[in-house]
């Protein structure tokens, strides 16, 4: 199959995944339950929220969106999405820090298993040493986001490096799958204004996450089904690690929770640029 078609099918996968999610959208799911804050204008100013990022994991903060119309360089995300929109029991499920050849190619085989999209956020370093990984990945309908270059804590680097981090990130995506990611996540889930920006000059939305299932603890197996098990709910974004560390029970709990989520009615997707 000629690049090209490989490049029309994945859009097609991703497209139909994304459809199926959003079909029925009701807005953007706010944290704790709360409605998600209005969108502003288009044209006027970007809302200014004080953000006060942690050294490890913070908690992302409710997330919002512009209106559909509004492109994403003229207006900047301040927080980063936490929840998806879609009815009914729709979630996300995320790996982070790959691909990483011991543990990615079993979750891509688990997710093909049940006919499940999933969204990947690569680093750089590792994705320039594994580019065939990123192909299998985009081939087969998942979404990959960026995780920056070196995977280092953004808030203590200049604009300039953070820009480089990003940026590197992207090319290296772009010539393994042929498109330049849509989506962004800060390691560490520390954000600040910009990372958020310049996020935006590189036309990509933030991303964070509802449940982190801790499996960079690698708390156990078992730990690590119960977490993402017991924070199921509607437009739920689940924060996993393809790499980084030994990621086996990340593997084993993928093939213990995947199937009970699916038999107890979610429907496990990828967003869309649409859906925000």
């Amino acid at each position: 199959m000629k690049k090209d078609q490989l490049f029309t099918r994945r859009r097609v996968l991703i497209a139909g995944a994304a459809a199926a999610g959003a079909a029925g959208t009701a807005g953007l799911f706010a944290l704790g339950g709360e409605s998600a804050a209005p969108a502003p204008v288009a044209g006027a100013p970007a809302r200014r929220v004080p953000l006060k990022p942690s050294a490890y994991r913070l908690q992302p903060l409710t997330g919002y969106g512009p209106p559909r119309a509004a492109p994403v360089r003229t207006l900047v995300r301040h927080e980063p999405l936490l929840r998806i929109a879609g009815r009914g029991r729709t979630m996300v499920l995320t790996f982070d820090d790959g691909p990483d050849p011991r543990y990615t190619p079993d979750i891509l085989d688990t997710l093909s298993e049940y006919d499940v999209r999933a969204m990947f956020f690569v680093c750089g370093q590792m994705a320039s040493a594994r580019p065939d990984l990123l192909e299998r990945t985009a081939d087969e309908g998942h979404v990959v986001g960026n995780h920056t270059w070196s995977h280092p804590l953004l808030t203590q680097l200049s604009r300039s490096l953070v820009h480089s981090e990003m940026k590197r990130t992207c090319d290296v995506i772009e010539e393994a799958i042929g498109e330049r990611p849509e989506w962004f996540r800060a390691p560490y889930g520390a954000w600040n204004r910009a990372v958020f920006q310049i996020g935006a000059e590189l036309g990509m939305e933030p991303l964070a996450w509802t449940v982190d299932s801790r499996d960079w603890t690698t708390p156990g197996t078992r730990a690590i089904t119960r977490r993402v098990e017991n924070g199921a709910g509607p437009g739920v974004v689940v924060l996993s690690h393809d790499a980084g560390g030994d990621r086996s029970q990340t593997v084993r709990a993928l093939r213990t929770y995947l199937p009970q989520l699916l038999d107890a009615g979610y429907h496990i997707t990828v967003p869309s640029r649409q859906q925000v």
